[in-house]
């Protein structure tokens, strides 16, 4: 695993505990050679984590629409700076580039983030680790709603089960690396199951 993609909040949350999981994020990556590819602030959390690979020796690419440019504070240190046209492609290019996604604690644009790239690997397009770091137990409602989508039949255990979970960001990084993809989504009519 050569690079990772974090979907993280531009804000820093209502505990320093989010903060410290992104910078912790940051030297683990480091520690590993594992470059970080995320959505280039400098601020919140996203910006916690570029800080912490970059202070620790780390390779950092931020992909940024250029509208974006004028709304959020672009990181100055970056290893790296991509500029694109849209948020369709900043998905797109992120996705080119990493190797698996995180989720780190954020609002609804890095949920958006998440579950697009998640419903990609579903869907075959991708094959690629997905997984949510839940610092704080950030995204316990989120685990809670994904058991509750598989007890109603709208999710199969195998694709629940793509969404990797832990509470250390080295268990995490384990997990994707021990990652086998399920086999691609099939939609079947009720009579063929």
């Amino acid at each position: 695993m050569k690079t990772v993609a974090v979907f993280c909040g531009s804000r820093s949350g209502a505990s320093d505990v989010y903060i410290e999981g992104a910078k912790a994020v940051g030297q683990e990556l480091a520690k590993r050679n594992i470059s970080l590819v995320y959505g280039a602030a400098s601020v919140g959390i996203m910006g916690a984590v570029a800080d912490s690979v970059l202070e620790n020796g780390g390779h950092a690419i931020g992909v940024m629409p250029d509208f974006l440019q004028r709304k959020e504070i672009v990181h100055p240190g970056l290893s790296e700076l991509i500029i694109v046209d849209s948020m369709h492609e900043r998905k797109a290019k992120m996705a080119d580039l990493a190797d698996g996604f995180i989720a780190l604690p954020g609002g609804p644009g890095t949920l958006e983030e998440f579950f697009e790239i998640y419903t990609w690997a579903q869907l075959g397009l991708h094959q690629k680790p997905c997984g949510l770091l839940n610092i704080n137990h950030y995204y316990d409602p989120l685990i809670t709603l994904y058991q509750h989508m598989l007890k109603e039949k709208f999710l199969d255990e195998k694709y629940r089960d793509m969404a990797l979970v832990d509470v250390e960001i080295s268990g995490l990084l384990d997990q994707f690396i021990a990652y086998e993809p399920p086999n691609i989504k099939a939609y079947l009519r009720e009579d063929q199951t």
